[in-house]
């Protein structure tokens, strides 16, 4: 029986789920293999010996990282004395490029092989960041079919694998019931807030969306809201605001269970990032805001390439749904925005089909493809038998 040693680094929410995923198939295949790195409780529940706490790593903003530099730096040169040290049969980075495409240059040096899963969005910025991920990965598995145009100049290996969260919704048998979960009659009209899983989103966006939420009922007295918080950290940080300032508003706060949200939701108040592309999957119309520093957000603008910030509306490429950002983030857009979902039965329709056909090209069974990738890397250097 084969025995392997993965090593695997993901910084956030988005990639734990991905990370959890893949740790997963790769064991069905390698049932001894080991496992271990940085990892959130997804990635532990499915067998990684955590050697760092992942909130460590769950950092946003150019201008909010430079506090922890420091911390962060420390942590990527214990990891990569430890794998110098003990080498890995493969290291596998999950997003968080800052810090892991580093981490792969320095550990691939040395003779490891690497894998980097989820390409970076050079696509949006950081268009020459294709040159270093050349040096440092010997393997890119992509989450979107557009991205491989992006490597062509540097003849980058990369697989396109589709995005997990697609498989998994179209096999969550939770949603269909999520209304019964919370309580709620096929009735009533349902806003679902998810002003996002960092301390720094809460301290930008949940004030906010609750604003907006005391808006649109005065106006809609009708309706009702749900707001998952990420963790219980969140949980007690959400609380605290609802609790001094928000009390009268008919919510339900609820520790996780996001998707089951947003599939409760007739419209999503969210904040941008991968819980839109989530949104999207469940084929929810959405109003995505976002709010960050302005230092931040003034060298952030500048970078952007696309057109758009929202993966919903990248994907798409077109508008198919708002994005308010910054100074115009305020409760009477926000709501307005909203209004326009409650009420528009034919954008509605075109968002569905395009929502739809968004779906259906992700739909790739990614963990399996993910782990097909990896295993004929493998064989190729030499690290298992070909048969």
């Amino acid at each position: 029986m084969t025995k392997l040693k993965f090593a695997l680094v993901a910084g956030e929410a988005s990639g734990d789920i991905l990370g959890s995923g893949l740790i997963n198939e790769l064991k069905k295949r390698y049932p001894d293999s080991s496992f271990e790195g940085v990892g959130g409780d997804l990635m532990i529940a499915a067998g990684l010996e955590s050697r760092a706490p992942m909130e460590r790593l769950s950092v946003m903003g150019l201008v909010e990282v430079l506090s922890r530099l420091p911390e962060l730096f420390k942590l990527r040169k214990s990891l990569i004395r430890h794998w110098v040290n003990h080498p890995p049969d493969l290291f596998i980075g999950i997003d968080a490029p800052d810090f892991t495409l580093e981490l792969e240059r320095q550990l691939k040096e040395v003779g490891i092989t690497t894998v980097h899963y989820v390409s970076p969005s050079v696509w949006a910025w950081k268009a020459k960041r294709i040159y270093k991920i050349k040096t440092a990965v010997d393997l890119l598995l992509a989450l979107f079919p557009f991205e491989a145009q992006h490597y062509t100049k540097t003849q980058q290996r990369l697989s396109f694998v589709g995005h997990p969260l697609a498989d998994t919704i179209a096999n969550d048998t939770r949603l269909p019931i999520a209304r019964e979960t919370f309580q709620l009659s096929a009735a009533q009209r349902v806003i679902g807030i998810l002003p996002g899983s960092r301390g720094s989103e809460i301290k930008y966006l949940a004030r906010p969306f609750l604003e907006t939420a005391r808006l649109l009922l005065q106006r809609h007295t009708d309706l009702t809201f749900l707001l998952p918080a990420a963790n219980e950290k969140r949980y007690q940080q959400l609380k605290v605001l609802i609790d001094s300032e928000f009390s009268e508003l008919p919510l339900q706060l609820i520790l996780g269970k996001s998707r089951e949200v947003m599939a409760a939701s007739d419209v999503i108040l969210i904040a941008s990032g991968t819980a839109t592309l989530e949104a999207t999957l469940l084929k929810k119309p959405m109003v995505v805001g976002y709010r960050m520093a302005r230092l931040t957000y003034a060298i952030f603008s500048r970078m952007l390439k696309t057109p758009y910030v929202s993966l919903p509306n990248i994907l798409a490429g077109e508008a198919l749904v708002p994005e308010v950002l910054q100074k115009a983030l305020t409760p009477e857009r926000l709501c307005s925005e909203v209004e326009h979902w409650l009420d528009s039965s034919t954008d509605k329709q075109y968002l569905l089909e395009r929502f739809t056909a968004i779906f259906e090209q992700l739909h790739q069974n990614a963990d399996q493809q993910a782990a097909d990738a990896i295993v004929l890397l493998m064989k190729e250097k030499g690290l298992l038998p070909d048969a």
